[in-house]
């Protein structure tokens, strides 16, 4: 928890308290279905938790908007990004259920109430649209640009315009040039210095 201390000081008390019950929820249901890698389970503030919230950093997401976080595993950026956001609407989404099955089970464990789930494909929703798409590691940014632009809305309602936010490593020229995007790269080690954090970047995708 140490760590997140270090680059956020206005935690509330209750979100204190859901992301101090993050770590043990977290190696309980790990040991059940494995969602975290064993070697980060024990680095889970700074390589899960910390490493979500480098979004907040770059969006101010707003009360009332929905955010849908596309292939959420596990439950990240998403779960953290709900306890720092609390009046934003959150939709986990997964093809395997019993990934969900531990997102649920976190966020009725540390008292998220801004998570919902849903057992599909993000290509397969049709009827709902949200403000901002969020991912983490899931899929070339070319498939993810495809699955998320058909359900984001236009406009601009957060510190920046509605769009696709999502968490990646390495070097990504190819992976931008097979794309039609031509997202904002922000370095997060600008961001957060820890060494864990070099090499890793936020892509922003503005909705046309």
């Amino acid at each position: 928890m140490d760590i997140l201390y270090k680059y956020f000081a206005d935690f509330t008390p209750i979100q204190i308290a859901q992301l101090e019950a993050l770590e043990g929820l977290y190696k309980e249901w790990n040991e059940k279905i494995n969602v975290v890698s064993r070697k980060d389970i024990d680095h889970i503030y700074t390589h899960h938790v910390l490493h979500s919230l480098s979004i907040a950093t770059i969006a101010g997401f707003q009360p009332g908007m929905e955010v849908i976080d596309i292939g959420c595993g596990g439950g990240f950026p998403g779960v953290p990004l709900a306890i720092f956001f609390p009046e934003v609407k959150f939709h986990l989404v997964d093809s395997i259920g019993k990934k969900l099955k531990v997102v649920e089970a976190v966020a009725e464990g540390a008292g998220i109430k801004n998570i919902t789930t849903q057992h599909t494909r993000a290509e397969e929703i049709k009827s709902r649209k949200f403000h901002f798409a969020v991912s983490r590691a899931v899929a070339p940014l070319k498939e993810l640009w495809q699955w998320s632009a058909p359900l984001l809305r236009k406009g601009s309602s957060a510190t920046i315009p509605n769009g696709l936010i999502c968490l990646k490593g390495g070097d990504l020229h190819q992976e931008i040039a097979d794309s039609p995007t031509r997202p904002r790269l922000q370095p997060i080690h600008d961001i957060f210095q820890e060494e864990y954090f070099l090499e890793k970047f936020i892509l922003y995708v503005e909705k046309p």
